[in-house]
Order: structure tokens, then C-alpha cells, then sequence
């Protein structure tokens, strides 16, 4: 119940390194936008420029014959529960943050506080601050929080983008007791230069831009992207949490109705860079360097429970994060060895002031938080033989933590405290060997070891098998079992006021078991899918709860029985005259039981789901192709939530069950100077009344529209008649 407590002190504290004005951050902001205006006119006169190259040489079409790609397990994978996201779902339109990628692509818990607020990501009924976040192999979780925005994450910053599942997280990093979301990018870019432009214009005056920029040869790849998106974010909704009386001429009630209302102070801007450079010595050694900055404005939404005017206060967050990357892979035939380093600088305010008389504005706020984080990696992997693939790897982050409520000084002695000043170093190492003494069986032993500050976790272990039981359909059988420590985050050990010094660690076992068949006929169709139960058991859970002196504090009070059932299906089916339709869908059922001792006889949390953990939750996609045309549909479920550790159903103290329709139509247009792409989205088709957080207003049925524009830069290439176009 008291994640939503967290939430507030997350919106109350957040990172950053350097405090500008904001007239200046602004002003950044007005120029890019311009900026990325006049791109979408270059672009344009681009198009007019190269309409001049009128011949091009004759297109012919080319039938091939069908084609069996075979392909032998990667070993890395041994045992391993995995969802991978194709590029379609990464790269389906501008406006999606990878917490709408991950709600309609998976069954994990996506927590939306709002159109443009925080979202969180859980796995296997486990909290947010137990789901590990990495970036190009750099873990990004805030080292204050223990958990990732993803609302501040655009699906078209990302390349690549994986699931791994409870203990599968443990290949890559501790600490993720309910899993792992992999986000990446490709350094793989065409040869010569290339652009592409992207206008989206959408319900509630939302203005989403994108344009990206790449130029490849055999030795160089770069890529510069760039998204801004904005928003007044005044949509309508029904406020089911207050009732409207109506009068007769006698002043008598004859009834009640729910009045519609507008998402008051939500407004946002939000900018997003991202500059890669990737260099290919072509003997076997690779150069990267990844920088990506943020900066965004946004205002929080007023409850639905709020009475007063959104004009008499401001309630905004802005932040400005930099996460830069460089590395170094080294490959040779039997073995491959690299190095990282990374730093990441995160600065955020909070501000909520009040007009206390007409013109004088008082600050109830102002909240601080910078963060400084450096990083370094080492890793190295080698194959002696088929059977045998060894990987060891350590990495370091280093933190450096302020954290301030400038509204807020206590004194103790001579010795002035405003929030918590801390830094703290994170190791983590880990050693492998995977083995596969037959082509049908393979073995995987994962040993990690993490250390906190200077505490040091017991080994964490981890085994993992898998076997082919049939090669017609492939059948393969999964299971692994391992041991999973998480140290407490800073805000948990440092928060003022609240936070608990004294907090233990959170450990467990899971266990998990699988199945998992594919199988199909070349141009025809494909289908496969999998099926998982798991079982977690989690001890020192940490909660927040409310304490005497009128504040919350954490404590390790709960034992925690997490089960439960993940499955996925997808299916593609080749249909005559060009027709193609794909289905993926997928299933959760998790229970997360609270099996700890009662802090008192009145406790009614024993034996009881965990708070704001949906019971089920389901996801699916369906996409009909035709030649250039593209009907997407798409639909996600989670089932009731309760919002109190006793399950009661009150008012307030559960969340009903929703169900949310998406679908889009694009159609993709080639000319001669560039290719078009349009399309419509409707998001909310059906206009369900939902809520994902109490008393966060979320938007009714709205519309997208989408103008992406790829010039066809001209090529001198030679005719079959030996004429140059």
C-alpha cells in the first residue's frame, strides 16, 4: 500500500548536477524546437532538390526460391526465460515511451500514474524497485529511488529490448528479484548518409517531433536523433470520485451525476538527444561512444479529489540527465573481450507553490536532488570448443547523492541537515560456465557476488538447464533455481525525514520451469510459444508504513510468496495476394502473498495480495499487412488491484478491472525523392473509464496523426543501356 507513498517522495526528490535558471533551460528548449523545425524544412527542400532526379534506373522484381535457415542454440541462453520485442513494436510511432511498448508487448505490471508521468515496470508480483534496468550493459535504476521512469525512455532511442525473467536477470546483474528490462542500440547503419523526419500531431494539442540523421561506410557509423514532444495534456474525464447534486425548485436532492472534468496542470515538454559514433577497425576491434541527454518540464496533474483552482498554485518537476558511454569490443574467433565506462549526471527539482493573496506566491517546496554516477565495466567471454562457453565480467558504480528540500532546514548541534548527502560504490562480478555435452542438453552455472557501500552479499548462485525434448515443433524444457540478494536503495536508508539506517537486506530463492515449442512451414505460416511457472520466496521485504510522529518509514517486515504462471503465443500466417496477418498475446497469473508475522492484532495484511499487484494481466497484438498497408490492433487487461495491504473493497481501497483498445492504419507511399509513411492511431478506442493509480485522471478515447518523411538521397548508378542517372 505504501509503494504510493514512495511515488510521492520520488515526485518530492528527485537527481541533476548542474541548477540553471529556468528562463535559460527554456530558451534551450524554444531553439532546439526551432531548430528541429527547420530540419522538417531541409528535409522538404531536400525532397524538391532530388524530385530533379528524374530517371532512376528500372526496378525488376526478383522471385526467389524458399529458403530453410538453420541455426544452433546460443549457448549464452542456456535455460534462460526471455521475451525479446521485435523492431515493429519498438518503432511502431513516436509518440510511445517503452512503458507503452512494454504494457501492450508483455504481461508484466506497468504502474501509470498519468498521460506523460511516472510509469514503473514489475515483474512476477514483485515491486518496481526490484525490476533491474540496463542501457547498452550501464544499469540505470536511480540509485535513490531503486527504480526506472519509463515514461522518460522513447521507444525510438532503442534498438533492442528484452525481458529477462526472475533468476534469468542474474546473468547480467544482481538485484533483480523480479527480473531485468535489456534496453540497447545498434551501432548497424546504412552506407552514405541517410535522414528521416517524423511529425506526429495528436488530440489535446500534442506535438510530437523526430528526426534522425545516420551516415555509415566499412569503418564509421554515426547516428544523431532527436525527439521533442509537447502538450497542454487537458484532456476530459469523468471524475468518479465526486457527485454533482441536483435540485428541484425546492432546494430538495432528486439525484446525483459525475461531472466531466479537464487533467488540470498537466502540461509537459520533453526534449531527447541521442548522438552515437561507432568505429570498425575491421580487425575484429569496435569503438563506441553513446551520449544521451534529457530535459523535461512537466507539471503534475492535479487528483481527481483535488477541489481547488489550478490556477492558484504550481505543482511541477523538471529534470536534465546526461548518460554518456564509451567502450571497446575486442573479437576474435574463439574468444571476445571488452571494456566500458560510463558516467550519468541527473539533476531534478521539484516545486509546489501556492498563491497565498492575489500576486504573492509562497513555496511550500522546493526540492532538490543531484546525481552523480560514474561507471566501468570489464568482460570477457571465450569458446574453446562446441561445448563448452566460459563468460566472467565486474562493474563498478559509483554514486554521489544530494538530496534537499530547501524549504525544509533541521538543526542537530552546531551542524546544519537538509536532506542526505551520500555516496556509495556497487560492485558486482560474475563468473559462468555453460556446457552442452550433447546438441539436446545444456547445463549453465552462474556464480555473482555484489558488495554495497561496504557490505558484502553471500555468493549469489545460480543453475540453470535446458533439453530438446523433440525436434519436430522444437520442444524444448527450461528450469533454473538461484539465490538473489537487493541492497536498500539510498532514499530507503537516508529519506528525511523517515528513512531507516538500520534496514536489512532483501533475499530469496526462485525457482522456475518451462516449455517452450516453435515451428511452422517456410511461407506459410509460423507459430510457437511457451509456458512458465515460477516461484519465488522473498524474505526482509521492505515496506513503508506510518509512524507515530505522522511520517512513514521503512521497515523488513514482511515474507513474501510470489507464484504464479507466465505464458506467450505468437503466430504469422502467409494469406494469399500479399495479404500477411502476425498475433502475439501473453499471460500472467502471480499471486504475491504477504506470509509475514502481524505488527499488531488489528493487522489485516497476513495473508493477503500485495498492494497495486494485479492478480492477472494479459497483453495482445494483431497486425494485417497488405502490400503498404498496416492495420495494427491492440489490447491489454490487468485485473482489480487493491491499494490497501487488507484487501478491502472500499471506496478507495481497490482499483477495478480494465481492459484498454488501441489500433492505427498506416500506408506507406514511394516516389521517387522520398518515401512516405501515414498514419492514424486511436488510442482508448472503446473510451474506458480507467484509472492505473487512485485518483489519477487518464484520458477517454484520443487520436494521432503521423507524417514520416525518408529522403532517397541520389546515387549516380549505371543503366543496363551504360548510360549514367
Amino acid at each position: 500500500m505504501k509503494e504510493s507513498s514512495r511515488a510521492s517522495s520520488i515526485l518530492h526528490h528527485a537527481s541533476s548536477i548542474v541548477h540553471r535558471p529556468s528562463s535559460i533551460v527554456h530558451r534551450a528548449s524554444s531553439i532546439i524546437h526551432r531548430a528541429l523545425c527547420i530540419v522538417h524544412c531541409a528535409l522538404i527542400l531536400c525532397i524538391v532538390h532530388h524530385a530533379s532526379c528524374i530517371k532512376i534506373q528500372a526496378q525488376r522484381l526478383h522471385r526467389l526460391p524458399n529458403v530453410t535457415v538453420t541455426a544452433k542454440r546460443p549457448m549464452k541462453d542456456i535455460g534462460v526465460q526471455k521475451t525479446t520485442f521485435d523492431s515493429l513494436a519498438l518503432k511502431e510511432n513516436i509518440a510511445l515511451s517503452m512503458a507503452d511498448v512494454l504494457t501492450f508487448n508483455s504481461s508484466v505490471f506497468v504502474k501509470n500514474y498519468g498521460r506523460a508521468t511516472l510509469s514503473t515496470v514489475a515483474f512476477r508480483g514483485t515491486s518496481p524497485s526490484h525490476t533491474q534496468v540496463t542501457w547498452n550493459g550501464m544499469r540505470i535504476n536511480n540509485p535513490m529511488l531503486g527504480m526506472t521512469d519509463f515514461s522518460t525512455i522513447p521507444s525510438y532511442f532503442i534498438d533492442q529490448a528484452s525481458l529477462m525473467h526472475g533468476t534469468s536477470s542474474v546473468n547480467e546483474t544482481g538485484g533483480g528479484l523480479g527480473g531485468l528490462v535489456r534496453l540497447g542500440t545498434l551501432p548497424d547503419v546504412a552506407d552514405g548518409f541517410n535522414a528521416q523526419y517524423v511529425q506526429g500531431i495528436g488530440s489535446f494539442k500534442t506535438f510530437d517531433e523526430f528526426a534522425r540523421f545516420t551516415y555509415g561506410n566499412d569503418h564509421w557509423q554515426l547516428s544523431t536523433r532527436a525527439v521533442y514532444s509537447a502538450s497542454p495534456n487537458d484532456y476530459k474525464y469523468v471524475n468518479h470520485d465526486k457527485k454533482i447534486n441536483i435540485y428541484d425548485d425546492d432546494h430538495n436532492i432528486i439525484g446525483q451525476y459525475h461531472p466531466t472534468e479537464r487533467n488540470r496542470s498537466g502540461s509537459f515538454k520533453d526534449l531527447h538527444i541521442l548522438q552515437e559514433i561507432y568505429y570498425n577497425t575491421l580487425k575484429g576491434d569496435r569503438f563506441g561512444i553513446n551520449a544521451w541527454y534529457i530535459n523535461s518540464n512537466r507539471e503534475l496533474p492535479m487528483l481527481t479529489t483535488d477541489y481547488g483552482d489550478e490556477r492558484g498554485f504550481e505543482n511541477r518537476q523538471r529534470e536534465q540527465t546526461f548518460r554518456g558511454l564509451l567502450s571497446w569490443d575486442h573479437t576474435r574467433s574463439t574468444w571476445r573481450t571488452g571494456l566500458k565506462g560510463g558516467y550519468i549526471h541527473s539533476w531534478v527539482a521539484y516545486d509546489y507553490r501556492r498563491e497565498v493573496s492575489e500576486g504573492n506566491w509562497a513555496a511550500m517546496t522546493r526540492s532538490r536532488s543531484k546525481v552523480n554516477t560514474i561507471y566501468g565495466q570489464a568482460e570477457g567471454e571465450y569458446t574453446p570448443n562446441k561445448k563448452w562457453y566460459f563468460t566472467a565480467n565486474i562493474s563498478a558504480h559509483q554514486h554521489f547523492v544530494r538530496s534537499e528540500d530547501k524549504n525544509i532546514i533541521l538543526q542537530e548541534g552546531d551542524k546544519a541537515i537538509v536532506g542526505y548527502d551520500k555516496g556509495r560504490i556497487e560492485l558486482s562480478g560474475s563468473a559462468s560456465a555453460k556446457w552442452q555435452p550433447v546438441d539436446r542438453l545444456g547445463l549453465s552455472l552462474v556464480l555473482r557476488e555484489d558488495m554495497f557501500g561496504n557490505e558484502w552479499a553471500p555468493v549469489i548462485p545460480a543453475f540453470f538447464i535446458d533439453g530438446v525434448v523433440s525436434r519436430t515443433g522444437n520442444v524444448v524444457l527450461k528450469a533454473s533455481i538461484s539465490r538473489n540478494y537487493r541492497f536498500p536503495s539510498l532514499n530507503d536508508l537516508y529519506f528525511l525525514p523517515g528513512g531507516n539506517p538500520d534496514l536489512k537486506n532483501e533475499h530469496g530463492f526462485t525457482y522456475d520451469v518451462g516449455v517452450s515449442f516453435s515451428t511452422g512451414k517456410a511461407g506459410v505460416f509460423s507459430i510457437g510459444g511457451s509456458a512458465t511457472w515460477f516461484d519465488s520466496h522473498i524474505e526482509d521485504w521492505i515496506i513503508w508504513l506510518p509512524t507515530p510522529k505522522g511520517f512513514f518509514s521503512p521497515r523488513n517486515v514482511k515474507k513474501v510468496h510470489a507464484y504464479g504462471i507466465e505464458a506467450k503465443a505468437d503466430l504469422g500466417i502467409q494469406l494469399p495476394q500479399g495479404w500477411f496477418f502476425d498475433l502475439n498475446g501473453s499471460y500472467s497469473w502471480t499471486p504475491s502473498i504477504n506470509e509475514g508475522d502481524k505488527l499488531s492484532p488489528a493487522d489485516q495484511s497476513v495473508g493477503k495480495q500485495l498492494p497495486y499487484v494485479p492478480g492477472h494481466s494479459a497483453s495482445l497484438t494483431g497486425r494485417l499487412s497488405w502490400r503498404t498497408w498496416s492495420l495494427l490492433y491492440k489490447w491489454c487487461y490487468y485485473s482489480e488491484r487493491f491499494t490497501m495491504s487488507s484487501n478491502d473493497y472500499t471506496l478507495t481501497g481497490h482499483l477495478p478491472t480494465y481492459f484498454m483498445n488501441n489500433v492505427s492504419i498506416e500506408n506507406l507511399l514511394s516516389f521517387r525523392p522520398a518515401d512516405i509513411s501515414l498514419k492514424l492511431a486511436v488510442n482508448n478506442l472503446f473510451n474506458e473509464d480507467y484509472l492505473s493509480v487512485l485518483a489519477r485522471p487518464m484520458p477517454g478515447i484520443n487520436f494521432e496523426f503521423f507524417i514520416g518523411i525518408t529522403p532517397k538521397f541520389c546515387k549516380k548508378e549505371k543503366s543496363s543501356d551504360g548510360i549514367n542517372y
